[in-house]
């Protein structure tokens, strides 16, 4: 195992599966002392009796209770507490205010808060062929690590600055269309809360379009989750305590399989009054009904990592770095300065909001009449490869041109899918291929324009002695 990774260390924020407190607390109450994650029951008796006056680590009971002391007037089984609690979560204690440029990320301080802690300072990159053999072989997590961030060629600098050209109307128009229907269907004055980090570069383009064409300064937020472990719980406690969680709608760049659309979904069971339902800029995978387009092509903000995000990491959860009133992790790479087109990114698909409005305002018009429910073709499709080349896990199985951009830059790809006849949109993905070794297979009937599918067998001696993937065995 990677010297890098703790021994299969759990979340820290998780919540133990038989806590029962004497009083019933709703969901989203928030008592006015805070309870740590492991507090014992008021009325439960410590193996060992702590004097009233003593505050250990974890805390003790406020009176000290006899060793078999028996409440004066039994509780029912569901009782209500005493006082009616408020309805917002619990707001764990010393919870700082959101990270802002240019402190920390290379974004204006008003375009987004960051609710992440720090990591700056802290070595967690390790090499992409280490923590894919770390990964696979169970003894990590994905979150737990960071990929060494990709430095592209000229040629693709080149490349990226093309496709930018190229896409950034249509890229305009989604980011409309988006933002239209979330303004007329979830709140006039919505929180924006991006996914970390693919879909922060979304958000501030969102928070742009309502600034320009309403005259709205929404606030936007940054959030980390995490496949497998959940979202922030911590961050979401924030945001309750701040805003109206109705009011809040999480943003991404794209869906894929929608991995995450259901680990959020999931996650926000504990946390009654957030919505679920992701806003995407893109949807190829049918799986949310709030999105700018379902055509699966190339956003130029996929092709780079985090010198199109800010100069942010993706985010980190690791056990000895992320306490359980701490926020996840994440990194600001300042020495990537000079190579930051985060801002002429955004910049330049501003540019083009004034001459596609009137498509916007044609297309929000046809889509809130429209049935958009996700049909969640694309996790069909996912399954259906998954077994056809023998894979057997669909999350090996990265569709759409954004999914299959990350593989390339930062796992052990396989090999590539691209749809017969696939265009320009690919050209990033050709070049990342040949300069990778991987193979591009043609398929004629593939519901998205590429797939990219990691190495279902991988250890370091997958990849040969000039560092390129091999086939599987």
């Amino acid at each position: 195992m990677p010297s890098y990774v703790p021994d299969r260390a759990a979340p820290t924020q998780t919540v133990p599966d038989r806590a029962a407190p004497t009083q019933t607390v709703p969901d989203r109450a928030a008592p006015t002392q805070t309870v740590p994650d492991r507090a014992a029951p008021t009325q439960a008796v410590p193996e060992r009796a702590v004097p009233t006056q003593t505050v250990p680590d974890r805390a003790a009971p406020t009176q000290a209770v006899p060793e078999r002391a028996v409440p004066a007037k039994p509780l029912p089984e569901r009782a209500a507490p005493a006082k009616a609690a408020r309805e917002r979560p619990l707001v764990p204690p010393k919870l700082p205010e959101p990270l802002r440029g240019p402190a920390f990320s290379s974004y204006a301080p008003d375009e987004v808060g960051w609710l992440l802690q720090d990591l700056s300072d802290v070595e967690l990159e390790a090499p992409t062929e280490e923590r894919e053999e770390a990964i696979q072989g169970g003894g990590a997590h994905y979150a737990e690590s960071l990929p060494v961030e990709y430095q592209p060629s000229a040629e693709y600098q080149a490349l990226f600055q093309s496709a930018l050209e190229v896409s950034a109307a249509r890229i305009a128009q989604a980011v409309g269309v988006v933002t239209e229907t979330v303004l007329a269907e979830r709140s006039p004055r919505p929180v924006l809360v991006s996914l970390a980090r693919a879909g922060t570069p979304v958000g501030v383009l969102m928070r742009r379009w309502a600034q320009a064409r309403r005259g709205l300064d929404l606030p936007h937020y940054a959030v980390s989750i995490v496949r497998g472990r959940g979202i922030d719980a911590n961050a979401l406690r924030w945001l309750a305590a701040h805003h109206d969680p109705a009011d809040v709608v999480f943003v991404d760049g794209w869906t894929g399989k929608g991995a995450i659309t259901r680990e959020l979904a999931e996650a926000l069971k504990e946390f009654p009054g957030f919505d679920p339902e992701i806003a995407v800029l893109a949807d190829p995978g049918s799986c949310v009904r709030t999105y700018g387009t379902r055509e699966d092509f190339l956003i130029p903000s996929a092709c780079l990592n985090s010198t199109v995000s800010g100069l942010i990491s993706r985010t980190v959860l690791r056990a000895d770095l992320v306490g359980p009133n701490d926020f996840h992790g994440g990194k600001f790479y300042r020495e990537l300065a000079e190579a930051d087109v985060s801002t002429h990114f955004l910049d330049t698909i501003e540019a083009r909001f004034d001459e596609v409005a009137d498509a916007v305002d044609a297309q929000v018009k046809e889509m809130l009449s429209a049935d958009r429910a996700p049909t969640w073709e694309g996790w069909a499709a996912v399954e259906r490869i998954s077994e056809e080349y023998e894979i057997h896990d669909v999350n090996l199985v990265k569709p759409g041109v954004g999914e299959t951009t990350r593989v390339l830059l930062r796992r052990v790809p396989w090999k590539i899918l691209a749809r017969t006849g696939a265009g320009a949109d690919l050209d990033h993905v050709r070049l990342l291929a040949e300069q990778r070794g991987v193979p591009v297979e043609e398929v004629a009937e593939l519901p998205y324009t590429c797939v990219g599918l990691i190495h279902p067998k991988y250890t370091r001696g997958a990849t040969g002695a000039d560092g390129k993937a091999v086939g599987a065995k």
